[in-house]
């Protein structure tokens, strides 16, 4: 027993140093891949020449809507640098010449992060991979670049972006339900009566949305949506919060102490199921919700998070623990089965409707996503919830800042400027 105590400090002190190094690497890449690619969001209109023939869009290798697109956009000159397109530059983003060119190795990493964040607490993995995509990748600033002579490209490049983010969180919420699922801590009826919500509400906001947000609206808003998981965040880690929860803080300390002596723990037990009142146990500590306000909860949440093609964890979380008063040792698996489908649901529609991913990019996430995910759940038992959610908090003010700022005011009042 004593050789599993030390076991068990060794991998909670692991999980924090793993924590802190990639929200360290985070905030240095943040700056560096801004500062880079800051020229790319000024515009000068000037001297512009349109790609016209289709013989000239053959020879960049587009077709579809995307070449429809790129044949409406300037082609770069000795005066116009920017909001353009260098048929003469090496290949990027989308197969674009001259956008951005990920670096993939960096994209593997991100990307084991933002799986790991997602199973940890079941909610941000759809904030990390916008990070990533916007920023650390530099995609935000070129798609900003295109806004005033192309803004048909603006919308299409946002839209890949949304996508991109989903088809991270997707994974690592199929992998994280099924981890879960094992260890009995997803509360089936739960996450089916959300996900009958999910699925209307996801389909029905992609509909509507897709190529009619600029990425300037979807900057913004994106910020914003960060302010409300920060709120809510913190406010589950108040004591007037956490008084509220106290047969989730009786399961959670039963968990915890099982965990520690290395016992079985009694996983997700239905006792009573109807239309208006459901009833399960865990830990041997009993809880009961309503499946019609999860029905409603979850298509409302469901349009949010496809709109800013996250993941929604960030209110599912908060649902879950301060709505329905569930502890966090369930509630990872139960948010991760509810986004697993949006995602899906979302992923589709948005194809239908002609968006495009860049698979180059999005192969070497989804094997990071498959790493960080298959991780999370096992280590999310070690460390202790209060603890994550602060740092979180706190990761959330600073991007909410930089993003809400940047979107609505077209500049960042925090560093990288």
């Amino acid at each position: 027993m004593n050789v599993d105590l030390k076991f068990l400090k060794k991998l909670k002190t692991l999980s924090m140093i793993f924590f802190l190094v990639f929200s360290i690497l985070w905030i240095y890449w943040l700056g560096t891949a801004s500062l880079s690619a800051k020229e790319s969001a000024t515009f000068k209109p000037a001297n512009v020449t349109s790609i016209t023939s289709s013989q000239e869009i053959a020879d960049i290798g587009l077709s579809g809507k995307l070449g429809e697109i790129i044949s409406k956009t300037p082609v770069c000159s000795e005066t116009v640098k920017t909001g353009c397109i260098d048929e003469k530059a090496p290949k990027g983003y989308l197969g674009i010449p001259g956008a951005p060119k990920p670096n993939l190795i960096l994209a593997f990493i991100w990307a084991i992060w933002v799986g790991w964040i997602f199973s940890t607490v079941g909610a941000f993995g759809g904030i990390m991979a916008g990070v990533g995509h916007i920023t650390i990748y530099g995609l935000g600033n070129y798609a900003s670049s295109f806004k005033k002579i192309n803004p048909a490209l603006n919308k299409f490049l946002t839209d890949t972006i949304r996508v991109s983010n989903m088809f991270l969180v997707g994974l690592s919420a199929l992998i994280s339900s099924f981890n879960y699922w094992r260890m009995k801590r997803i509360v089936a009826p739960l996450a089916i009566a959300m996900t009958i919500g999910a699925v209307g509400g996801a389909i029905l906001i992609a509909y509507l949305t897709a190529g009619k947000v600029s990425f300037k609206q979807y900057i913004g808003y994106f910020g914003l949506a960060v302010f409300v998981i920060a709120g809510f965040m913190w406010y589950g880690t108040t004591e007037r919060a956490r008084a509220k929860r106290k047969a989730a803080r009786e399961a959670a300390k039963r968990f915890e102490e099982s965990v520690k002596k290395g016992e079985a723990v009694e996983g997700v037990k239905l006792v009573k199921f109807g239309l208006t009142e459901c009833v399960f146990t865990f830990a041997g500590v009993e809880f009961k919700f309503n499946p019609l306000l999860a029905v409603f909860g979850g298509l409302a949440i469901a349009i949010i998070s496809v709109f800013l093609g996250i993941g929604g964890g960030f209110l599912l979380v908060p649902f879950m623990t301060d709505i329905v008063k569930l502890p966090m040792f369930i509630v990872a698996g139960t948010s991760a089965f509810v986004v697993m489908v949006q995602m899906i649901v979302g992923i589709l529609t948005y194809l239908a409707k002609g968006v495009i991913v860049w698979w180059p990019l999005i192969g070497v996430e989804l094997i990071g996503i498959f790493i960080g995910s298959m991780i999370g759940p096992r280590t999310q038992k070690y460390i202790p919830d209060i603890w994550l959610k602060r740092l979180f908090v706190l990761l959330a003010i600073y991007v909410g800042l930089r993003y809400t700022t940047k979107g609505f005011l077209g500049k960042s009042i925090v560093p990288p400027y």
